[in-house]
């Protein structure tokens, strides 16, 4: 017998969004199945029953599991079962992440998982949009402590309209990619792609889908307040204020206000080491207190910096609340890579390099979107242990790499060149040499100065900076902060990241730590990173490369394209790829031919490209009688000798056209491998070529 189960639904955007409680999952703490349009997707949450030991951190996780099935595909490769999370996936659970964690309890250590099944997709209802709403409405109806629920909305603009989630095709034109997520009454998470977006149209997109949202969360609050399990209680692990006044007192606050006011992020690290060593000798006997001291002496650091810069205005290095680190910006610095550019902030400093190569070098893309299936630039992030002074090997790009190199590539995406202007696949990756904030923005700045550097013809450079917040008691008590350091982003409650070229925003990515930002600190915020980025593109990047240079490295492969027709491929790649493969070995350059008869011949020798498009423009050219053409005698007859014009292509001189005079023996006048100037004379019925060799047939061709 089926289970009995309740279903609610709603109007979204022209589609239905169903949600089904009690259907499936049931032992999880809170479950959800979710149809949108004809996507359907299974959110669960679920906790541990006790909180994990020796940790000073809320312990949560986000999956996104993403099945070929779902789209009526079999998983490629050997193992015919999905493996590791794509990077797709990876970003979609950063950005459910991003507006779910500031809704749980700051002192919870149970851990959580979030986990999103994506069960069956309909291109034209995105099943990231409904793994966002069904976390959030899956932990909402649990027995899990949330100040929830949160929805989320995605808007593409077309023609200067803006659209509320839209579909496949409207995507692939829209100029903008916008995600945003909403409390009921403040905006929590914003992600963006956009394609030199005007702040203002930004904001409107923001604050429109902030509108939509509220419509969901009113539909959210129905079904938890008819379905929801009361919240369980837990063990609080908040520092117990009589801890903190006796640390005060062996630690003054104008002591700790002293420690961490340096600009030298190791300096500061010495100084709270210092302190956190005098606290532990102090509680050596409590061991109560010794186990709360960590997270009391970060407490009590983080107060301390967020009331100098909230009420004394004094940030930790001494800046200015408008003022961004020193700047620098260099090129060329390796010789022999095909581009390189090294942009330095304060103790923030990333090297980035550019590598063309031919298309077939593009990367495959094998996921749920039927659209995207390779990717020509690809962004490459690296956050090595050095980079902090950690001694920490490298195991890989993690989740936060991967955010950040798909942040930075979202950003460059709309300045680089259509494959016709410029036929290379371009890799740029950002190796971080010093970290101290923001580096996905200074990795976006130091993209553009390789790029420009490689001969890529951008349109414009593009740069990035961050924006921090520090708030009160009240909404209107608050302090935007420009080009946060790391300090800053740890204690502050905000993380705004905008890159953009002079004529608009081309990527934004916020992360916040309190329930949602206020209009105006958006607008603020947005406005700050406008100013400050039209600043490092003039006065710090442009006196160093300004311009896209218009000669590639002589270490760059050389690209010439030619477009030959479809029905002649077959032609140009001969029976089991011989004639392609003999012109490479012939030439030593890489050839790619698309379906639509783009011919792509990439190498390093100019000379070689050009022999290789001349042997390639002679299989496809059809001969026709008056035509002059040079070729290679192949074989010798008693009665005359044959010429190759082009792979599969031979035609005949008869000796009686070998010369104006009397040829008794071919042998007389050419030899196998002579390079000979000819005359097509005839093609006959049977296609059959006939040539002359006669100098008066060929002057009087060429009259």
């Amino acid at each position: 017998m089926a289970k009995e189960y309740k279903t609610y639904q709603m109007e979204l955007a022209g589609r239905t969004l169903r949600v089904d409680i009690g259907r499936v999952a049931a032992q999880a703490n809170g479950a959800v199945l979710m149809h949108y349009g004809e996507t359907v997707l299974l959110a669960t949450a679920t906790a541990s029953e006790k909180p994990r030991d020796g940790i000073d951190f809320f312990p949560l996780s986000v999956e996104y599991e993403e099945k070929m099935y779902s789209v009526g595909k079999i998983p490629g490769g050997f193992n015919k079962r999905e493996g590791k999370a794509a990077e797709n996936a990876v970003l979609t659970c950063r950005v459910i992440d991003r507006p779910m964690r500031p809704l749980f309890p700051k002192d919870y250590r149970n851990d959580v998982l979030l986990d999103n099944l994506v069960l069956c997709v309909d291109q034209d209802a995105s099943p990231e949009l409904l793994a966002m709403l069904g976390s959030s409405l899956a932990t909402s109806v649990s027995d899990i402590p949330f100040d929830g629920p949160c929805a989320a909305t995605q808007m593409g603009l077309i023609d200067g309209k803006l659209i509320v989630n839209p579909t496949n095709a409207q995507k692939q034109v829209s100029d903008l990619a916008l995600t945003v997520a909403s409390t009921r009454e403040k905006v929590i998470m914003i992600e963006a792609g956009a394609n030199e977006v005007a702040e203002d149209v930004m904001i409107e997109a923001i604050y429109q889908a902030h509108e939509i949202n509220q419509t969901i969360i009113a539909f959210f609050d129905s079904i938890v307040a008819e379905c929801g399990k009361e919240k369980h209680q837990y063990d609080s692990y908040a520092v117990p204020e009589e801890l903190f006044a006796r640390i005060k007192e062996l630690v003054p606050q104008e002591e700790m206000e002293d420690a961490v006011f340096t600009d030298e992020k190791q300096k500061r690290e010495e100084n709270i080491a210092r302190i956190t060593e005098r606290l532990e000798e102090a509680f050596a006997e409590d061991e109560e207190a010794l186990a709360m001291l960590g997270d009391a002496i970060y407490q009590y650091e983080k107060k301390t910096v967020r009331k100098m810069i909230l009420k004394d205005h004094k940030r930790p290095d001494g800046r200015q609340i408008h003022q961004i680190r020193p700047l620098a910006a260099e090129v060329d610095i390796l010789p022999r890579v095909h581009g390189s550019g090294m942009f330095t902030r304060g103790q923030t400093q990333i090297l980035n390099i550019c590598t063309l190569a031919p298309l077939s070098e593009v990367q495959k893309v094998d996921g749920l979107n039927d659209y995207i299936t390779e990717k020509r630039y690809m962004h490459h992030y690296n956050f090595p242990g050095y980079s902090v002074g950690e001694a920490r090997a490298s195991r890989g790009p993690g989740r936060r790499e991967i955010g950040h190199g798909a942040l930075a590539e979202r950003a460059l995406l709309p300045v680089l060149p259509s494959v016709e202007d410029f036929p290379y696949a371009i890799r740029t990756v950002s190796e971080t040499m010093e970290s101290n904030g923001s580096t996905s923005q200074a990795s976006v700045c130091a993209s553009s100065l390789s790029l420009m550097a490689a001969g890529v013809p951008i349109k414009d450079m593009v740069a990035g900076i961050s924006c921090g917040l520090v708030t009160g008691e009240s909404d209107d008590d608050y302090l935007v902060l420009t080009d946060i350091q790391g300090l800053e982003d740890f204690f502050g409650d905000m993380d705004f990241k905008v890159a953009g070229t002079h004529k608009g925003i081309t990527a934004i990515q916020m992360d916040i730590k309190i329930h949602g930002l206020t209009r105006p600190i958006v607008e603020e915020a947005i406005a700050r990173t406008k100013e400050a980025r039209m600043y490092i593109m003039d006065q710090i990047m442009a006196p160093v490369i300004d311009k896209p240079r218009m000669e590639l490295s002589k270490y760059a492969p050389k690209i010439d394209t030619i477009t030959i027709d479809p029905m002649k491929i077959g032609d140009v790649v001969g029976k089991q790829g011989k004639v392609i493969n003999k012109i490479i070995e012939e030439t030593g350059v890489k050839i790619d031919i698309s379906d639509d008869g783009v011919v792509s011949v990439c190498g390093t020798d100019s000379e070689m490209i050009k022999k290789a498009i001349k042997i390639i423009e002679s299989i496809v050219t059809e001969i026709e009688t008056g035509m002059v053409l040079t070729g290679t005698v192949v074989r010798l007859m008693n009665f005359g000798a044959f010429v190759q014009l082009a792979p599969n292509k031979d035609g005949m001189i008869h000796i009686s056209k070998l010369s104006d005079k009397r040829v008794a023996k071919v042998e007389d006048v050419v030899n196998i491998g002579d390079e000979v100037t000819v005359k097509v004379i005839e093609v006959d019925k049977m296609g059959r070529i006939n040539l002359s060799m006669k100098p008066a047939d060929i002057e009087k061709a060429g009259k």
